[in-house]
């Protein structure tokens, strides 16, 4: 490996932790396509790759983000009791599944992620405007019982797409039990953290995990997550989804080009 290629995949990483960072999530969403489209990995390649350096960012923006607020451990630790077993599970069926059809489905589902939040950016939108006040149900309490079904749940998809997790624990967090971003946040990169481990383990062991591009990824990432997590703090909860939602959305995109070009190139080949 050139060590141009090291100096970009530093680069590369910086990035990722900055934007993981204000976003609360472990970067698997960028890292992914990323080494699909510029790196021509696999769909499984690059989920393994990408969990070298989702691991350690998501364990550094924990410890920034429990630094600025109260982190429930007994939800954290259930959650993550619920997830490690199903992570494995979700990480070996991505593993037996043919790469184009893997990443169709993670296009479809950050795509549905995406409309998540954008409409709940809308919906606050229209809040915020709103003269009389918001009246309804109080919000139900998230407790460990129920983190642990949550931990089941997003242990699977994020073993099955290599991303964590956190990206579907979040909004389920700040919609079902209405806690604020950076809280829902901070508790769903804890829930993720053994699960994630699991995962790594899983895509190395089967040999779709490439060290000398994830290990400079992890090392960029690392340095940038304390300046993501403190902007994140300072940003409107608005905003932050916002953000999160357009990134979510790119992601689509690129992916939905790969595929495309696959198809493409594909049917060429049969003609």
């Amino acid at each position: 490996m050139s060590l141009w290629l090291i100096a970009l995949c530093l680069g590369a990483g910086c990035l990722i932790g900055f934007m993981g960072g204000v976003l609360g999530i472990g970067g698997g969403m960028i890292a992914i396509p990323a080494l699909v489209l510029l790196m021509g990995m696999s769909q499984q390649l690059a989920q393994g790759t990408a969990l070298i350096m989702v691991l350690p960012t998501i364990m550094m923006a924990v410890r920034k983000y429990n630094q600025q607020t109260r982190i429930d451990r007994r939800v954290a630790l259930a959650g993550a009791g619920g997830a490690v077993v199903f992570t494995w599970v979700g990480a070996r069926l991505a593993l037996g599944i043919d790469s184009s059809t893997l990443r169709l489905s993670f296009a479809v589902f950050l795509f549905f992620i995406a409309l998540f939040y954008a409409w709940q950016t809308w919906r606050a939108g229209v809040a915020a405007r709103s003269p009389k006040p918001a009246t309804g149900r109080a919000a139900p309490v998230f407790t460990p019982r129920r983190a642990s079904v949550l931990g089941v749940l997003c242990g699977t998809l994020g073993g099955f797409f290599g991303v964590g997790g956190a990206v579907l624990a979040v909004p389920i967090i700040t919609s079902v039990f209405r806690l604020p971003q950076t809280t829902a946040q901070a508790l769903a990169l804890c829930m993720v953290i053994p699960g994630s481990a699991v995962a790594l383990v899983t895509y190395s062991w089967a040999g779709q995990a490439a060290w000398l591009v994830g290990l400079p990824l992890a090392a960029g990432s690392l340095l940038f997550v304390p300046v993501g997590v403190r902007l994140a703090y300072k940003l409107p909860e608005r905003k932050l989804r916002a953000c999160f939602a357009a990134m979510l959305f790119a992601t689509v995109a690129l992916l939905a080009l790969k595929l495309r070009a696959g198809a493409r190139c594909a049917f060429v080949t049969i003609s």
